[in-house]
């Protein structure tokens, strides 16, 4: 009988402090396709009512010629869209936005990808074991159009000793 060996065990997290390369640009893969069901289930479930959001009928009647996705699901999905890479069980919180713009918006079935460069770090002055990372996520459609900026304070763990 041969003895086994438990093969090596790799967790999915995201990066430590010490791992954020200044001026690194993460790309996040895959991108996320929107539906009509995630635009008017996340539009109703904040209490937007927005028409723009929810009526097909008045906004054939826009400058858009149709519904336009939410900008806080737009939002929210281009940072999720990133945890895997970079935050994964290493971030302690979301410190804050410091810019947040949509230059185009975003349509049902358009896909969104996401990406981040890490634009400032720095150790915290209270928290030893953490440092404080900023990130610029940038979202574009399927077409390359830029249609999310958000700029973000993290503060993340430091690796473990």
């Amino acid at each position: 009988m041969t003895a086994t060996t438990e093969p090596k065990r790799i967790v999915q997290r995201g990066l430590w402090f010490e791992e954020f390369e200044l001026g690194a640009v993460y790309e996040h893969r895959p991108g996320r396709t929107v539906t009509e069901a995630d635009n008017v289930l996340f539009t109703t479930q904040t209490m937007n009512t927005q028409a723009l959001h929810l009526d097909a009928a008045y906004s054939e009647n826009t400058q858009f010629g149709e519904r336009l996705v939410n900008s806080m699901f737009t939002l929210s999905t281009l940072v999720g869209l990133s945890v895997a890479q970079l935050t994964q069980g290493t971030i302690v919180a979301n410190l804050g936005f410091s810019e947040i713009s949509f230059p185009k918006p975003l349509f049902h079935g358009d896909t969104l990808y996401a990406e981040t460069k890490i634009v400032d770090k720095r150790e915290s002055k209270s928290r030893p074991g953490e440092g404080i990372v900023t990130l610029e996520h940038t979202g574009r459609n399927q077409n390359g159009d830029v249609v999310a900026i958000a700029v973000r304070k993290t503060l993340v763990q430091k690796k473990p000793s």
